[in-house]
């Protein structure tokens, strides 16, 4: 086994090895692909077939076959349908595909994403970098490709993926209000290259005319600025209820109790208050962009 320039494993036989690790603290995704791993040694063994013999008639190492069969390792779609085929599984091994992609992702991101799927409204304020739901792929990669300690290439892809995942919600119908408001810097600093920010930009133009998003910015000559604690967020349901975070704030844990959200739900509205107006917002964004 070793590793080649991008991180990813390979076999004995040279065949790449994708794949995500299982993250053991994730019970409830450990338990699926244990179940799933299982279930392909099942059909591999009433095939007569040994784990190298398998792996190369699949294309993948033999290690990667039993690190999936032993729940270790978290297996690709395309892994699925090969070992479908090979096994003559009738589809019951690739139809595992929708229980493996719900918890492919980390379990933070998982959640985070359920929450907004359920959302209604959702209000977000970013200071740093844009806020992912509105990140082109090219930023994203980028951003996780400068976190120290490095993630490794595998672990990048597999975030990048859980991020533009989620961006579903833009395509939900009908559509959540959703409200961004951004700082300035996030909008000028060239994270990936210039090219990769002039698409970021015009992706923010893209996004900006849906009729059910606003996304503002906060200028960074601004005298008064409610939102110096940095990062913050708040997302409303069908039913009434909330969730909110506000970074340093409440543990910066999402919280539900009223009390608490009241207060993030304030600073988001003074927030929005400061900020260029959405139309402001448009005509700023498409300046920087020409300036980029």
């Amino acid at each position: 086994m070793s590793l080649d320039e991008t991180g990813m494993e390979r076999g004995d036989a040279g065949a790449d090895e994708p794949g995500w690790d299982v993250d053991p603290d994730d019970e409830s995704g450990a338990a699926v692909i244990a179940a799933v791993g299982r279930q392909i040694k099942a059909w591999r063994e009433s095939a007569g077939l040994r784990a190298g013999e398998f792996g190369a008639a699949i294309g993948y190492g033999e290690d990667l076959v039993y690190k999936v069969e032993g729940g270790r390792r978290i297996p690709r779609p395309e892994f699925l349908d090969r070992a479908d085929d090979v096994l003559g599984a009738g589809g019951k091994l690739a139809m595992m595909k929708g229980d493996v992609a719900e918890v492919r992702y980390p379990k933070k991101i998982r959640e985070l994403a359920k929450l907004e799927a359920q959302a209604v409204e959702l209000s977000a304020y970013g200071s740093h970098n844009l806020h992912g739901l509105l990140q082109t792929e090219e930023y994203a990669r980028a951003l996780f490709g400068m976190r120290r300690p490095a993630f490794s290439q595998d672990e990048v892809e597999r975030l990048v993926a859980a991020r533009v995942a989620r961006q579903s919600i833009f395509d939900r119908s009908p559509g959540p209000e959703l409200s961004f408001v951004q700082e300035e810097v996030t909008l000028r600093r060239h994270l990936g290259g210039r090219m990769v920010l002039r698409r970021q930009l015009e992706r923010l133009l893209e996004v900006g005319q849906l009729r059910n998003v606003e996304i503002q910015v906060m200028p960074t000559g601004r005298d008064d600025h409610a939102g110096m604690g940095g990062e913050m967020q708040v997302l409303k349901f069908r039913d009434g209820s909330a969730v909110g975070r506000s970074e340093g704030d409440f543990g910066s844990r999402p919280v539900s109790d009223p009390k608490h959200l009241r207060i993030i739900e304030l600073r988001c509205g003074i927030i929005r208050a400061q900020a260029l107006t959405p139309r402001e917002s448009l005509a700023f964004n498409e300046q920087v962009l020409g300036e980029t």
